[in-house]
């Protein structure tokens, strides 16, 4: 899973796909939500819902960072978790 394979979203690609008729999942999938945890994956598509709703720059300006740290943090999260059950074996 390396982040940049792909280029990350900006606000203006964000403001253009939440015209789209599947936006939520569309926004849900290129936020690449299934890459977090599963509370965090919910929190996210709640914001996007928001975000679509509002349609404000600054709410999807917050909606790009959290779901970065979302993404980072479940890595960590992974790593952590492999080296704590190496360690057991």
């Amino acid at each position: 899973m390396n982040p940049e394979k792909t280029p990350e979203l900006t606000v203006q690609d964000l403001m253009a796909l939440r015209k789209e008729n599947d936006a939520v999942r569309v926004i849900t999938d290129r936020l690449k939500v299934k890459e977090m945890g599963p509370a965090d994956h919910i929190r996210t598509k709640h914001e996007v819902k928001a975000f679509i709703e509002t349609g404000s720059e600054p709410v999807a300006e917050t909606l790009l960072q959290r779901a970065a740290q979302r993404r980072e943090l479940a890595v960590r999260v992974n790593q952590v978790a492999t080296q704590s059950r190496r360690q057991h074996l």
